[in-house]
């Protein structure tokens, strides 16, 4: 289980902006940095089997979640919306490697968290992966995103997403950020210019250098894991916008 000394570190989310800005990135939120004690929990829960971790992990992206919507109040005006978590899927490959789809479990667990602090939440499987990606280790941010260009397609889902739920895609880390780009491209694909945008949460996301952390030291904080609630208090997160 994830020591509670370094729970802490899963527990100040903050904006995710990936070193060079994919265009079409997802205004996203992290709750913590991918580094020290976050990173081999990650790796244990993802490649190892390490399912009781979904526990503290899916609690931490609940958290992201809250995050991305309080930071964006103006997208849900009046009764609280609806939100509909859509996990980013697996290549096939990874998912007969690992046996399981673990993205899917850090999504349920998420859910229960926010439907426990009064959030309206459920997942939405829309995404499907098709043709076939080569893996992105030692790719360039270019390459990663040239490699995943077209991977994801949208399903229908019918009546079964809720009228006006707000879509957040959830993934466990962003690095480049080109699996969010590409998969936020696919939800919107047939959607109007004016339509609600995609959000995105994820468990992690990787440190940017520290100069450019300084630049971004303006930005408003992102609410705290006591502050989890569907309205919350507004922030704001850049609207700029994994290796399977």
């Amino acid at each position: 289980m994830f020591c509670p000394r370094c729970a802490p570190l899963l527990a100040r989310p903050r904006p995710a902006s990936p070193r060079r800005m994919p265009w079409g990135f997802p205004p996203t939120a992290a709750a913590g940095a991918y580094a020290g004690p976050v990173r081999p929990a990650v790796i244990e829960f993802k490649e190892r089997g390490r399912a009781e971790l979904a526990v503290p992990l899916g609690a931490a992206l609940a958290l992201a979640v809250a995050a991305v919507l309080s930071a964006v109040p103006e997208l849900c005006c009046g009764p609280p919306c609806p939100v509909a978590l859509v996990p980013v899927p697996s290549s096939r490959a990874a998912l007969r490697s690992r046996g399981r789809d673990h993205v899917r479990e850090l999504t349920a667990r998420a859910v229960l968290e926010l439907r426990a602090a009064g959030v309206q939440a459920a997942e939405a499987r829309l995404l499907s992966r098709r043709g076939r990606v080569r893996d992105s280790a030692g790719l360039s941010a270019a390459q990663r995103r040239a490699n995943l260009a077209g991977s994801f397609q949208r399903v229908a889902v019918g009546s079964r997403l809720p009228p006006g739920a707000l879509l957040v895609l959830v993934d466990d880390v962003v690095t480049t950020g080109a699996t969010l780009t590409e998969a936020a491209a696919a939800l919107t694909a047939d959607r109007s210019a004016g339509g609600t945008p995609v959000l995105a949460a994820v468990v992690a996301a990787t440190l940017r250098a520290p100069a450019e952390d300084r630049s971004k030291a303006h930005q408003d904080r992102v609410p705290r894991r006591s502050e989890i609630t569907h309205r919350g208090r507004p922030g704001r997160l850049s609207g700029r916008g994994r290796r399977d």
